[in-house]
C-alpha cells in the first residue's frame, strides 16, 4: 500500500494519542487499559498501523503493535511475544530505526541491555511484568501495546492466561511511584459485546478499563477518494452528496464504496441517479451474510432481532416480559419461555448479531444491518417482496 493509497487521520490519532499518553484528571483510566470496539471492515487496522501508531511514536511512547488475527494457528500468546522480542531486539541493536529514536540517552555502542534472554519472554523465566518492567525503565518513555482484534484471546486458555499476564504487567509498572513512564494496553476488535465485557465485567482481568466506540471514516475521506480517483483518469463517478449518502448505506466500509464506483463504469444513466441503486444493491447483499445467520437461528431468532432492530438504535430493554414473550409466541405459532429467549439472545451475541451495551439492554451490533432489515420489514408490511438474498 503506498503513501497515496492511505487516507491518513491525523487529527483523530493526535487526540487519541494524546488521551493515552498524556490524559486529563477525568481520562487518567486509560492507564487501566482502552478497548476500541467497531464493526468489521471499516478502517481499524489501517488507522491503528498508518496514523495512530506514528501518532504515539511522534509523542514519544514506544509502541508494539499485535494483529492476532494475523496468524489464527498460532496462539494469542506467542504472538504478542513475537512482537515484544522484535521491538527489544530492535532496541538491543545499533542503528535501526528505532534505537535512533533514543540516541539521547546514555546507550552504549551494543544498544541496550536487558536482564533477560529475549527468547526467555513471557515464559516462567521472564514473565511479561519484568519485560514491561525494565522496557519502561530502560527508555524512560510510556510504552504502548496496541493488541488488534483482542477479542481473540477469549477463545482460548492461552488467551486468557496472556491477558492476566499483560495485567500483571500493567499493575507492576503503573503502581509503582517513581516509575519513568506507563505501560498502556489499546485493545480493538469487531466484536462489541466481547470487546465492551472485557472491560466491563468483573471476571475480566481488565474490568475497569475504558471502553469507547472507534470513529468512522466521514465525509471528508469520501471526498478524498473522488478527488483521487478523479485525477487518474476518465472515470465516471458521483457527486460528493451522492457519494456520501450511498458510503453511509453501505456502513462506512472503504473498500464497498470503491466496489460501487467500479460497478459506476460503464453502466448507462446519471451517475447521480445510478449510483444509490449500485449501494443499496451492495448494502443489502453484505447484510445477507448477517440477516442468514439470523434465519439459519430460527423463528425465534428472527422474532427476537425484529423486536430489538425495531426499538432504539443505541438499545432495547424489555426482552423477557410478558408482552415480549407473547409477541415471539405469535411469531413462531407455538408458546415460548424466558429460558428460550435468554438462550437464544446469548447466541445472537455470541456470533456478533446482537451486543448488550449495558446490563438487560441489547442493540443490533452492525447498524447498517439493522437498516437493511427496518427496510425489508417495510416492504412486507407494504405486501411487496424482499430484496434477492
Amino acid at each position: 500500500m503506498s503513501a497515496s493509497d492511505v487516507f491518513h487521520r491525523a487529527g483523530y490519532a493526535r487526540e487519541l494519542a494524546r488521551q493515552l499518553l498524556r490524559p486529563g484528571p477525568l481520562d487518567v483510566a486509560v492507564r487501566s487499559g482502552v478497548f476500541l470496539s467497531g464493526i468489521r471492515r471499516v478502517g481499524k487496522t489501517t488507522f491503528l498501523r498508518q496514523d495512530l501508531a506514528p501518532a504515539l511514536e511522534e509523542q514519544g511512547a514506544v509502541v508494539i503493535y499485535v494483529d492476532l488475527w494475523v496468524d489464527r494457528a498460532r496462539s494469542p500468546s506467542a504472538l504478542v511475544n513475537d512482537a515484544v522480542r522484535d521491538v527489544l531486539a530492535q532496541l538491543q541493536t545499533p542503528g535501526t530505526h528505532l534505537m535512533k529514536r533514543f540516541k539521547g540517552l546514555n546507550v552504549g555502542g551494543a544498544g541496550m541491555s536487558f536482564g533477560f534472554q529475549l527468547d526467555t519472554i513471557g515464559t516462567g523465566q521472564t514473565p511479561l511484568a519484568q519485560v514491561f518492567r525494565e522496557l519502561v525503565e530502560q527508555t524512560g518513555r510510556d510504552v504502548v501495546l496496541i493488541v488488534d482484534e483482542i477479542q481473540q484471546a477469549l477463545t482460548s486458555e492461552d488467551g486468557y492466561n496472556l491477558l492476566h499476564a499483560l495485567k500483571a504487567a500493567r499493575d507492576a509498572v503503573n503502581a509503582r511511584p517513581d516509575a519513568r513512564g506507563h505501560f498502556l494496553l489499546l485493545g480493538t476488535g469487531s466484536h462489541k459485546s466481547l470487546i465492551t465485557d472485557m472491560a466491563s465485567r468483573r471476571a475480566q482481568p481488565f474490568q475497569g478499563a475504558v471502553s469507547s466506540s472507534f470513529i468512522v471514516l466521514g465525509r471528508d475521506f469520501v471526498a478524498w477518494q473522488l478527488d483521487r480517483l478523479a485525477t487518474s483518469g476518465a472515470l465516471t463517478l458521483p457527486s460528493l452528496d451522492v457519494a456520501w449518502e450511498g458510503f453511509e448505506a453501505m456502513g462506512h466500509r472503504p473498500e464497498d464504496l470503491l466496489k460501487a464506483i467500479r460497478q459506476l463504469q460503464g453502466v448507462k444513466g446519471a451517475p447521480d441517479d445510478t449510483f444509490p441503486v449500485i449501494c443499496a444493491t451492495l448494502a443489502s447483499a453484505a447484510a445477507d451474510v448477517e440477516l442468514n445467520a439470523i434465519e439459519e437461528l430460527g423463528e425465534l431468532a428472527a422474532a427476537v432481532f425484529g423486536r430489538i432492530a425495531s426499538g432504539n438504535a443505541e438499545g432495547v430493554k424489555g426482552l423477557f416480559g410478558a408482552d415480549a414473550i407473547v409477541q415471539y409466541a405469535s411469531a413462531v405459532g407455538s408458546p415460548v419461555d424466558t429460558p428460550q429467549v435468554q438462550a437464544i439472545i446469548e447466541r445472537m451475541i455470541a456470533a456478533n448479531l446482537v451486543v448488550r451495551p449495558s446490563h438487560g439492554t441489547y442493540a443490533v451490533a452492525d447498524p447498517f444491518v439493522r437498516q437493511v432489515w427496518l427496510d425489508r420489514a417495510r416492504l412486507r408490511e407494504l405486501g411487496l417482496p424482499d430484496a434477492p438474498h
